[in-house]
């Protein structure tokens, strides 16, 4: 028994070690990034913003004549135009060339930044194991674990999109400055003791319900993110199609993202991909909640704000598929869906009291 504390000792306190050092690896990824952004060539982002101004202020003044024969003569007809489906609002614009520029010198900080991405998340990683290891118990009992391992997946997920030829680079200076403030939050001001569970929690449901919103959560954090972009990036081209001229730090950042319709595209995608895997998070807590209290469903404060995050994301997947909804106004009620589920982990876990308080901070 007494070998068996130390060794769990030694695993809770080499999981620290890990966490904290990858920390440090996140700071480095994170300067890289910001190299990536900062030395990638900003003459040719001048030169891409130059093409799109040019191309919205710029209409054909008719469309393109087409001779068809037709009985032995020939008859002139207007060529159709193309209609591309995209958000409310949007252009069809090229993407940016990227945070690198499309430069070598550029791309070189980015290849370093994700090389040490991937290295912090291998740390972290093994953080988590170490931390379960020392428990001998899923790693999300508290709110120190659920953080540590919500970042992991978080970047995981984002390594996963890149590891299938995905674009989505753009992503990873916004993903560690969040990673490491989640982490700073924390080891500063949630960190507890590894500890076993209380009864109602020690449940092979909690490696099934709580993994899951774990995932849902980062997959929604990084569709967040590419919102919260489209809003911008959406500004800027409607400023470049009415003939405003953008100021150099906008045209410098703006122009080297994905354009509107990429980005409104992606964060729709990866929300409706996990919103039925959100929907079997909620039916699993509610079986859970059956096992241990004897009840389905008691409008708990977790199980309430679980619900409002779901029917925050099921209005912005209608109103993708409603006109006057898509575009700005659908992204505003995705980011509305997001804090939701933001406010049911930090707001409802710290501020209110509940029958999923006793999981600790």
């Amino acid at each position: 028994m007494i070998l068996a504390a130390t060794t769990n000792e030694s695993l809770a306190q080499t999981s620290d070690l890990l966490i904290y050092s990858s920390m440090a690896v996140y700071t480095l990824a994170f300067f890289a990034h910001i190299a990536e952004w900062v030395f990638g060539s900003r003459s040719k982002v001048g030169r891409t913003a130059a093409a799109l101004t040019q191309q919205a202020s710029t209409a054909p003044a008719a469309s393109v004549a087409v001779q068809v024969k037709h009985a032995g003569g020939t008859a002139v007809l207007d060529k159709p135009k193309v209609v591309t489906r995209t958000a409310a609002g949007t252009r069809d614009v090229p993407d940016g060339p990227g945070a690198a520029g499309g430069t070598a010198q550029g791309d070189l900080y980015g290849r370093i930044a994700v090389s040490l991405t991937v290295l912090a998340f291998a740390i972290e990683a093994a953080g988590v194991i170490s931390r379960a290891l020392s428990v001998q118990r899923a790693p999300w009992g508290n709110m120190y674990e659920f953080s540590t391992t919500f970042s992991t997946v978080a970047v995981g997920a984002y390594l996963g999109f890149l590891l299938a030829k995905k674009n989505v680079r753009w992503i990873g200076l916004p993903l560690v400055t969040t990673v490491l403030l989640d982490l700073g939050m924390a080891v500063t001001w949630l960190k507890t003791p590894s500890d076993q569970l209380v009864p109602a929690l020690d449940s092979y449901w909690l490696w099934i319900h709580v993994s899951t919103a774990i995932f849902c959560g980062a997959v929604f954090y990084l569709g967040a993110v590419a919102t919260l972009l489209y809003l911008f990036r959406d500004s800027y081209e409607n400023k470049l199609a009415t003939g405003g001229n953008p100021g150099s730090f906008a045209r410098s950042v703006l122009e080297r993202l994905p354009a509107a319709a990429t980005l409104d595209k992606f964060a729709y995608r990866v929300n409706a991909a996990v919103f039925p895997l959100w929907t079997f998070t909620i039916i699993a807590g509610a079986i859970w909640a059956g096992d241990a209290w004897g009840r389905y469903w008691g409008w708990d404060a977790k199980e309430v704000w679980s619900f409002i995050t779901w029917v925050g994301y099921a209005a912005y997947l209608h109103a993708r598929a409603t006109a006057g909804w898509k575009g700005r106004k659908a992204a505003y009620i995705a980011l509305i869906a997001f804090a939701c589920f933001l406010f049911n982990y930090y707001g409802v876990n710290i501020f209110v009291t509940s029958k999923h308080s006793y999981a600790g901070v």
